[in-house]
């Protein structure tokens, strides 16, 4: 299974939002302006105002936005798995696949989450939870079926696991550190499906 990726250019809503999370992981929330954010996609800061009403609309957009990302693309696996009629592992591999793309190219957003999710308004706050419970769960199954002795827990607790394991990407050296981006996403899908062998090994 494979994700095709994406060849056109990038909307200027979608530079202003790469820029955000950017700054926003850089300096937080409260310590970047408008005007800034502008400057970095070569606009005047109320010219933002044709496309978000403000911070708060961008950071929303951003945190749901990732969380609807990640979802669509999980049920995209299980479905190309289903049709394919590929084995277990298959769809499990591919989740971990997705995500690793996510934690490697989209580190800001993983910051974001972290430090600013709070300060969403409740019904988005409740939005990103939804998501993420639903996306939680393609995982789950993926690795029930993968691992059939792992209980519904065990498996849902090696899958948080496995999330943060992925997920500590911003916590890595500065990339010109590392092993480059191939080594790295290979390292990454090594030691996740270790994880959930361990966890299935301990049953």
């Amino acid at each position: 299974m494979t994700t095709t990726a994406r060849t056109d250019a990038p909307t200027r809503r979608e530079q202003i939002l790469k820029e955000a999370a950017r700054l926003f992981a850089e300096r937080g929330f409260h310590g970047v302006g408008v005007d800034e954010i502008g400057a970095a996609v070569g606009i005047s800061g109320p010219g933002l105002y044709r496309h978000f009403a403000g911070k708060d609309a961008m950071l929303a957009e951003l945190l749901v936005g990732i969380s609807e990302r990640l979802l669509t693309g999980g049920k995209r696996c299980a479905m190309e798995r289903e049709k394919d009629s590929a084995p277990p592992e298959a769809l499990l591999d591919a989740l971990i696949e997705g995500h690793i793309d996510f934690a490697l190219d989209d580190r800001p957003l993983i910051t974001l989450h972290d430090r600013e999710l709070d300060r969403l308004r409740e019904s988005d706050r409740k939005l990103v939870r939804q998501l993420q419970r639903q996306y939680v769960e393609l995982w789950v199954e993926a690795v029930r079926e993968t691992y059939p002795a792992l209980v519904e827990a065990d498996a849902r607790a090696a899958v948080h696991a496995v999330f943060g394991l992925l997920n500590s990407t911003p916590h890595l050296t500065p990339a010109g550190s590392l092993p480059g981006r191939t080594a790295t996403a290979e390292l990454l899908h090594r030691l996740a499906r270790g994880a959930f062998a361990a966890a299935a090994d301990g049953v």
